[in-house]
């Protein structure tokens, strides 16, 4: 297929999947959404990284070139131990160093990371912070309501706007003034997060910067596309459980409709 491989536990994903298509007009993307198996934030690290192995394999059974991880649970616990097992055969990227890069550019000196419990626990955002300025002041806030709300499609709810309210209050009031959107399905909840943070705050998806960093990858590795055989690139989701919600949601966040091809990767 010659696409870069893109894959998240659900449908969050799709919001890297979409700024690698700003960025890389040329390049096919396949896309898998491992929602069967979703979330992957309150599992163990053996599990994700279990998940993570077979999500990867799965998309290079399908003949991608490139993979991008683009779940940040997967990205802080998986990525560490996959790729010194040298399994990682292809160009492989996380959604955690270049979404600290970019917060550690734009920050006056105090970080606030909301992610799921499992990247929380792994403290993976606050080492990749802390290695690019140590100077920082980082707080982190699980926040393991907000991928089910994202799946169930309450992105912009009054429930969500509560729930939204009570998990940043401690960083508010520690007066965060970058907050770090450390899981892909929270560029979704944007419009909340933004009206209860106020606009002193500024909110840093990792998704723009993650295309960055693969576009310079696939040039420095001379397998970026210069036009696809068919003249247009294809992109192709894939799911491990079908739902009117993911459908919904992946429409919304690539502008257009999409078709769905369910899978098993187990």
């Amino acid at each position: 297929m010659d696409a870069i491989g893109v894959f998240d536990s659900g449908v969050g994903g799709l919001t890297v999947a979409a700024a690698l298509r700003r960025r890389l007009p040329r390049e096919s993307i396949l896309y898998l959404g491992d929602t069967a198996r979703l979330p992957y934030g309150s599992k163990s690290p053996e599990t994700v990284t279990r998940y993570t192995l077979r999500n990867i394999e799965f998309l290079v059974e399908r003949g991608v070139k490139a993979v991008v991880v683009a779940c940040n649970t997967a990205s802080a616990l998986a990525l560490p131990r996959l790729v010194p097992d040298l399994h990682l055969e292809l160009p492989t990227w996380g959604v955690i160093e270049p979404g600290a890069r970019k917060a550690a550019s734009v920050t006056r000196g105090r970080v606030g990371i909301i992610a799921t419990d499992a990247t929380v626990r792994s403290d993976a955002y606050p080492r990749a912070l802390r290695a690019l300025r140590p100077d920082l002041e980082i707080l982190s806030q699980p926040c393991p309501l907000f991928v089910p709300l994202v799946e169930e499609g309450w992105y912009d709810d009054p429930i969500t706007e509560q729930i939204a309210e009570r998990y940043l209050r401690p960083l508010l009031d520690a007066r965060v003034d970058t907050l770090v959107l450390g899981c892909t399905h929270y560029p979704l909840l944007v419009p909340v997060l933004r009206r209860v943070a106020g606009p002193d705050v500024t909110l840093v998806d990792s998704a723009e910067a993650v295309a960055e960093v693969v576009a310079a990858g696939l040039t420095e590795g001379g397998i970026e596309s210069a036009s696809p055989p068919s003249g247009r690139p294809e992109h192709h989701v894939c799911v491990t459980d079908a739902g009117e919600k993911f459908h919904q949601l992946a429409g919304r966040i690539l502008g257009e409709d999409v078709t769905l091809e369910w899978v098993e990767v187990t």
